[in-house]
């Protein structure tokens, strides 16, 4: 058992667990290192920090970043995310996060706004609820909740396949931080930067290698490796890209609660023999 979590979501953005809640289940699963993060926020991590240290649980800071890059086939934008570990100062993380915030809070108005507009109801008042009333908290999964309790759909993915996703009425992208920018920021910040789940953008083969190539010539420094589902010859290429570009690797469950039991929290990939863990490189 490696006891390493380097990726996973409280209530301070997607997730249903509070920080405290979190390292608690953390130490049911006897994890002994873990990453709190949130999308582009760490206001849950000094709860976290604090919580982990009463158990003896090795907290490392964290944030999962929403970013763009370019693909190459076709002329547009597409999202992908990477993580930020083991952050030493985090003040040029905070002026990027306080804009990626800005942005969030008006993507979700946006969001509801066509909603509204589709289906003659306001669901921001409820939607607010969620979130305490932090909008800059609000994603698609929030609002997928409500559709749910409203009975405007049947299960919260049709919400996504109805609305929220890309191509759909009611979608709005998200154009935060380029890709390239926020690795030097996370650089910045003396932290490290991962790619996270490079298999979940809905790329080709060939663009997912593309996205790891340019990831890697900006200086990225680890690749999170994909679940242990994953069919194997995705597994395989991933691992030649690791090795050709003499990255990292990072493990994470992307655990966020109950509401999606497949991610489960300390339920990591195994590393191939010679692959580096970031973590073993963190400034403790």
């Amino acid at each position: 058992m490696i006891g390493v979590d380097l990726h996973m979501h409280s209530n301070f953005s997607d997730g249903e667990l509070s920080p405290v809640e979190l390292i608690e289940l953390a130490r049911e699963k006897q994890l002994l290192t873990l990453a709190l993060t949130d999308h582009d926020t760490i206001d849950g991590n000094v709860l976290a920090a604090q919580h982990a240290a009463l158990h003896g649980i090795q907290f490392i800071q964290g944030v999962e970043i929403s970013s763009f890059w370019h693909r190459p086939s076709i002329k547009k934008t597409h999202a992908v995310h990477i993580v930020a570990l083991n952050m030493q100062n985090l003040e040029p993380m905070q002026q990027l996060l306080l804009k990626q915030k800005q942005l969030r809070a008006k993507r979700a108005l946006l969001i509801c706004e066509k909603l509204q507009q589709i289906l003659k109801t306001d669901f921001l008042p409820e939607i607010r609820e969620l979130v305490d009333g932090h909008d800059e908290r609000i994603t698609r999964s929030h609002i997928a909740k409500v559709l749910l309790k409203r009975n405007v759909v049947t299960r919260a993915q049709q919400a996504f396949d109805r609305f929220l996703k890309e191509g759909k009425a009611a979608y709005v992208p998200f154009l935060g931080v380029e890709m390239v920018d926020a690795i030097a920021i996370i650089h910045q910040s003396q932290g490290f930067a991962v790619l996270a789940h490079p298999t979940k953008y809905d790329l080709s083969a060939t663009n997912i290698r593309y996205m790891i190539e340019q990831f890697a010539a900006a200086g990225g420094d680890a690749i999170e490796l994909p679940p242990a589902n994953t069919p194997l010859s995705t597994r395989q290429m991933l691992d030649r890209m690791v090795e050709q570009h003499q990255l990292k690797v990072s493990i994470g469950s992307d655990f966020h609660g109950a509401h999606m039991p497949w991610l489960s929290l300390g339920h990591v990939p195994k590393l191939k023999d010679g692959q580096q863990g970031i973590w073993e490189f963190f400034e403790l």
